[in-house]
């Protein structure tokens, strides 16, 4: 009993608190510390900076839930936040301002109008619906052809987003949304996702998609159900996503379909895929590093364009983005954190508690 207490007593914070918990805490601690750096800065240029993070937060962090934990490159993900973006629109704007920007929208859309806060959550629910009435045939494919049936699916939402007059506008920009997302509801928005995320990896349905994309048939030759494993994580993905969609359509006021398609999706991606795929961390981790790459940028071309050289730069951004993940991948192809989750144990000194 005596070396048991002892043992007990032993034991450091890093070995009594829960792997998961540390990960919340060691993430959400500094976003919050660096929420309150630029609430206390008040300039505006930081505010939407930080405003942009949290929302690629909720992007790249509901794209890991899936594609990080299944290994299926999800297409899809962009084209969910549009949904998500116009469903929030929809819901939220005044009749009189859907008979400007979308002329040719349904009558029995027009009329719909609740608080912009109901109108994102709504949005998401109706990601998900959509997500569950499509995406299960999908689920049955692996590897490849599940990858290309993906981007076929993607292909489909942007055509309908394009041509689907009657609610989108078709190609032309869909504008006068509220401008609702601030710096602490997208904060709020970016915790939550983090924290559900970090639930979800470790709950039983997050352990049996990662069971899936190690060895489905050691998975299947153990009872699970792949198609329903991976059907279930989609929609939970879908769902985040569409929430996402709506807060950047509350953010930016104005879009068109070509902001859901594969150049805004390659952003997205490169965060996961420089921070590491496999861990919430390395999402979290790609996300701030590429936002402020990103930002810095679109600072340095608006200012080379201004000093007439004679030369336009465009696509430097996007091109510099490219370089870097292609370094990473080459040096750590494991991404930045390599995979692991954040915990105390990471600021352990060796030898310590041996």
């Amino acid at each position: 009993m005596k070396s048991k207490a002892t043992h007990k007593h032993s034991l450091s914070l890093g070995d009594r608190i829960p792997v998961k918990y540390q990960t919340m805490s060691l993430l959400l601690i500094p976003l919050f510390l660096l929420a309150l750096l630029v609430a206390i800065l008040q300039k505006s240029l930081y505010t939407n900076i930080f405003t942009a993070l949290c929302i690629n937060l909720v992007m790249v962090t509901s794209l890991q839930a899936f594609m990080g934990n299944s290994g299926i490159l999800n297409w899809t993900h962009i084209g969910f936040m549009g949904i998500g973006a116009y469903a929030s629109g929809i819901f939220s704007m005044t009749p009189d301002i859907k008979a400007m920007a979308a002329p040719n929208m349904y009558e029995f859309l027009r009329p719909i109008t609740i608080h912009p806060l109901l109108a994102i959550l709504l949005a998401g629910l109706v990601t998900a619906i959509i997500a569950a009435l499509i995406s299960y045939p999908l689920m049955r494919l692996s590897d490849a052809v599940g990858v290309i049936t993906i981007y076929a699916l993607l292909i489909i939402i942007h055509v309908v987003m394009t041509q689907w007059d009657n609610v989108t506008n078709g190609p032309r920009t869909f504008f006068g949304l509220k401008p609702y997302t601030t710096m602490t509801l997208a904060l709020i928005f970016a915790a939550l996702t983090i924290v559900l995320t970090i639930f979800f990896k470790h709950s039983s349905l997050g352990l049996k998609l990662r069971a899936t994309r190690d060895d489905r048939y050691a998975a299947m030759s153990i009872g699970i159900g792949i198609v329903k494993t991976r059907y279930l994580s989609f929609i939970f993905s879908a769902l985040l996503a569409g929430i996402g969609g709506g807060l950047w359509a509350h953010f930016i006021t104005s879009f068109s379909p070509k902001s859901f398609y594969v150049t805004d999706f390659f952003s997205i991606l490169s965060m996961l895929v420089i921070g590491g795929t496999a861990s919430v961390s390395g999402a979290v981790a790609g996300t701030g590093m590429v936002t402020v790459i990103r930002e810095l940028l679109r600072q340095l071309e608006s200012q080379l364009n201004g000093l007439d050289l004679g030369v336009e730069f465009f696509g430097t951004t996007e091109i510099t983005l490219a370089i870097f993940m292609i370094v990473i991948l080459a040096l750590r192809p494991d991404g930045i954190v390599q995979g692991r989750e954040i915990s105390l144990k990471a600021f352990r000194r060796p030898g310590k508690n041996k």
